[in-house]
């Protein structure tokens, strides 16, 4: 199987070019990107083998907070990509690490799934679902979203002063069906009853996924290259600490919606397989 695919016509794109060297550390985004639903992506498991072989470091990170870290790396390694707990960097791991900093020992409410909650729990935190004891609304990707449960958030919110957290600021995941309604629907409902703001959305492209990656990758911003489908979370986190920011067109964003954006991408690339430079393709071509 090649995995060294010819690019289109790309000249009115912001970048057309492949990578031009290795890169010490990568964090490559997951849905849209290595995988979509439970298929990998044209050439995704030998690129990241080829990586790996030249010595890099590798994490996944997911704004996605459906499943647990340990969820991700089993199906990653079940679909021929053998991946650790530790090399996963969900959502939900930047958001015990801030609720661990700014809110210590408070009462959550979660708006969010029940793998998020024991998450939440796992870390030290009480839940409840009672608005009069909550001092942190904790907004998800929610597909049990409901209007109890915009209720009890509004309550806790509007009424008794609790603060809005949230995991993430995608409208909506892509799915091999088209997609669904992401964490900023639920937010958008919380919000504009109550009248309050998020004090953060943790997830892609906020600075604590951004310093949560770097940490688990033990590199510099300038050693590590972000790969995703998303301008406004992956490149855009990317670009913010200094690290190089990799488009893939196998996702949310699309050519012709290039034009005009504002996050312009260092790298514009059609699949995984442009990702390494066109001489380490050709040798992983030829070890295969």
């Amino acid at each position: 199987m090649s995995c060294d695919i010819a690019s289109r016509d790309t000249l009115s794109l912001p970048a057309t070019s492949r990578p031009t060297r290795i890169y010490p550390g990568y964090a490559f985004d997951l849905d849209g990107t290595v995988y979509l639903g439970d298929a990998l992506l044209p050439c995704a498991a030998e690129t990241i083998e080829a990586i790996r072989r030249a010595g890099s470091r590798i994490v996944y990170v997911t704004n996605k907070p459906l499943h647990t870290a340990d969820d991700y790396a089993r199906k990653l390694t079940r679909l021929g990509v053998p991946t650790a707990r530790a090399d996963v960097v969900t959502s939900v791991d930047a958001l015990v690490d801030y609720l661990g900093r700014e809110h210590p020992g408070e009462t959550v409410l979660a708006v969010a799934e029940q793998s998020t909650i024991d998450e939440i729990r796992g870390a030290g935190f009480t839940v409840t679902k009672d608005p009069l004891e909550t001092q942190v609304v904790v907004v998800s990707f929610d597909r049990t979203f409901d209007y109890e449960k915009l209720n009890a958030a509004f309550q806790a919110v509007r009424y008794h002063g609790a603060t809005i957290v949230a995991t993430n600021p995608d409208p909506y995941c892509p799915t091999p069906e088209g997609g669904l309604p992401d964490c900023a629907a639920m937010l958008a409902a919380i919000e504009a009853s109550t009248g309050a703001r998020a004090e953060a959305v943790v997830g892609k492209p906020s600075i604590h996924m951004a310093r949560a990656l770097l940490g688990r990758l033990g590199l510099p911003a300038q050693d590590v290259v972000v790969i995703g489908d998303r301008l406004l979370t992956d490149v855009a986190m990317a670009l913010s600490l200094g690290m190089t920011g990799i488009l893939t067109l196998t996702g949310a964003t699309r050519a012709d919606s290039l034009a005009g954006a504002s996050v312009t991408p260092d790298f514009v690339i059609d699949s995984l397989a442009q990702l390494l430079p066109e001489r380490s393709s050709r040798r992983q071509e030829a070890s295969q």
